[in-house]
């Protein structure tokens, strides 16, 4: 696949605890976007952070973390993604659970695979 110009940022914020049958929300985005060809997806894991709620969720030294932020970070052309919405849609409201989704118009300076 071979992506160049102009494109789509898709940006989603989650917690830690949101789930879809079991499985946490961020692994079914990413294998959702898989399986809907698009060029690649990166999950972040945030160390603090608070949404909606106000509720501050913080990554402690000595202690198990509880609900921390997730990003999930996918780019591609304006179609596919806009395509994808509705998958996201779709899977916040089978999780129950509240999010953050933006969209950005982003540049592709370079997108490869390895030479392996």
């Amino acid at each position: 696949m071979r992506l160049t110009g102009e494109a789509k940022l898709l940006r989603i914020f989650v917690g830690e605890r949101d789930k879809v049958a079991h499985q946490p929300l961020y692994e079914v985005l990413v294998h959702r976007a898989k399986a809907a060809g698009l060029a690649g997806t990166t999950v972040l894991r945030g160390v603090e952070g608070f949404g909606a709620e106000s509720i501050i969720h913080k990554a402690k030294l000595l202690e198990l973390s509880e609900d921390l932020p997730f990003v999930i970070e996918i780019v591609d052309s304006e179609e596919k993604i806009t395509a994808f919405l509705k998958t996201v849609d779709e899977l916040f409201e089978a999780a129950n659970c509240g999010g953050l989704v933006t969209l950005e118009r982003v540049e592709i300076v370079k997108y490869t695979h390895s030479k392996k």
